[in-house]
């Protein structure tokens, strides 16, 4: 089956995501500690696709053998995995891009791994902070605004997922 992947730095709300698209509060385990994901979670999703959740990278309080295993788990799975139709990087609007967010950006261009950029936690900000954070967002992709608290986006990340080749051959 096709598999949606959710990228992102430690704590930027990946499985918040996941539970909001899905419509299930508690399918993927969400934390306040970054680093909780260790692994690459498969979701089954209606026996159409997988969610496939990855480890966060960049700030977490683990050995730092255990961020380069993860690098290694997700630079193979990105590469490899002939069943990953969608990315979703996504970014927290309060940081907005950091040097590692546009590695991965470059890295999934340059290996033509289609991707789509979410802005998360947008409740997080008043309306000026929502208009900066997404301005800052846009000096390298246009995002697509996301709030798990409020549901913000779940429709316009179904329609990006729709958009894809997500049908079995």
């Amino acid at each position: 089956m096709p598999e949606i992947a959710f990228l992102g730095r430690s704590n930027v709300g990946k499985s918040s995501l996941i539970n909001a698209i899905a419509g299930q509060k508690k399918l993927a385990f969400t934390s306040n500690t970054p680093g909780r994901t260790q692994s690459l979670n498969f979701y089954r999703m209606d026996d159409r696709m997988y969610f496939v959740d990855l480890p966060g990278y960049g700030y977490a309080k683990v050995p730092l053998a255990s961020k380069g295993e993860w690098a290694k788990l997700i630079e193979h799975y990105l590469q490899e995995r002939k069943t990953l139709k969608l990315s979703f990087l996504i970014l927290d609007a309060r940081r907005g891009w950091m040097d590692m967010d546009l590695d991965l950006k470059n890295w999934l261009e340059a290996n033509n791994r289609p991707y789509v950029v979410v802005a998360s936690k947008i409740d997080k900000l008043n309306q000026a902070e929502q208009q900066r954070g997404l301005k800052a967002i846009r000096q390298h992709a246009e995002p697509l605004p996301f709030s798990a608290i409020t549901g913000r986006g779940v429709r316009e990340i179904w329609q990006a997922i729709s958009k894809t080749q997500t049908h079995q051959p």
